[in-house]
């Protein structure tokens, strides 16, 4: 199977051809992306139930912002694989637990072989419950077990590609919760202190931590006033869990990028989307199915020409 991902971005067409082929900078039509995350879903079901343990829920919910990104917005070079990524857009998984969807579409896109999705989480495996960069696995270029570092590791990043002259973007995904570390605020302040207008992080907004919904964990009060008053361009998507929208949304944070201002997408998502008993609760945050589960999930996201791994 070809490798899921394709080499230049251009200017954005109407909305009448937007995701109909043949266009040039498409992996494939668009009903090659839709299969492509209904089978992401069924390999993060998989991977956790196969170990006992992982995030399904948020990994669940963040399915189309990942295969948005990697099969349909980032310029990347999957093979070989160059921790630089000079030339090439960035990307930094800052809620490093749901890691189950970065090495499905990681695997997917060509990174490395899917039947490595075999050894999540288990003994001697490159695929670490949250990612890391000890053992070399393609396309992880920081850790990020510990939360509240990542928007910090792409500020840096941009930095560097802005004294290169790496005309590339680097994008960050975080989530709300994690929005409760301080560092997260301090590397946000300082987004916009140095204008780092070649970043766009992505939140993802799903209202569940877990301990329970942020509302009553820690509330984030009024977030989008938040990240304004902080200096930057504040966009918001309503649905992160539709396709069409998320791959919209993030090529217009591209060209909302490049005057003065970091830019950031509020993503509201569904926790445990596509799997019913799962949906909307942080009691899947950090949970594996049991076989009866396991079973139910598998007959509601169906199969598809990929085949499982």
């Amino acid at each position: 199977m070809a490798p899921f991902f394709f080499t230049e971005i251009l200017p954005l067409p109407p909305p009448s051809t937007l995701y109909h082929p043949p266009l040039p900078y498409f992996m494939a039509d668009f009903s090659k992306l839709k299969e492509l995350a209904a089978q992401v879903r069924r390999d993060i079901v998989r991977m956790v139930y196969n170990c006992q343990s992982g995030h399904p829920g948020g990994s669940l919910g963040c399915t189309e912002f990942f295969v948005a990104l990697y099969g349909n917005v980032l310029k990347h070079k999957p093979k070989p694989f160059k921790i630089e990524g000079k030339g090439q857009d960035l990307f930094f998984l800052s809620n490093g637990h749901i890691s189950p969807v970065w090495y499905s579409v990681l695997a997917r896109t060509g990174y490395f072989d899917v039947k490595e999705l075999n050894t999540f989480r288990k003994i001697n495996s490159r695929l670490q419950g949250h990612p890391a960069t000890h053992e070399g696995l393609p396309g992880v270029r920081i850790a990020s077990g510990s939360l509240g570092q990542g928007i910090s590791v792409g500020i840096g990043a941009a930095l560097a590609k802005r004294l290169d002259q790496d005309p590339r973007w680097v994008f960050c995904l975080t989530g709300d919760g994690e929005l409760e570390e301080g560092q997260c605020w301090e590397a946000i302040m300082s987004a916009a202190h140095h204008k780092v207008d070649n970043l766009i992080v992505t939140v993802d907004w799903n209202g569940q931590q877990i301990d329970g919904p942020t509302e009553q964990v820690m509330s984030l009060g009024n977030l989008p006033a938040k990240w304004k008053a902080f200096g930057w361009d504040v966009l918001i998507l309503e649905n992160g869990n539709d396709l069409e929208a998320v791959i919209a949304m993030l090529r217009k944070a591209k060209r909302r990028t490049g005057k003065g201002k970091p830019v950031v997408i509020l993503m509201r998502t569904q926790m445990g989307h596509g799997v019913d008993f799962m949906v909307g609760t942080h009691k899947w945050h950090g949970k594996a199915p049991n076989a009866e589960q396991f079973e139910l999930a598998m007959k509601q996201l169906g199969e598809t020409s990929l085949g499982d791994f």
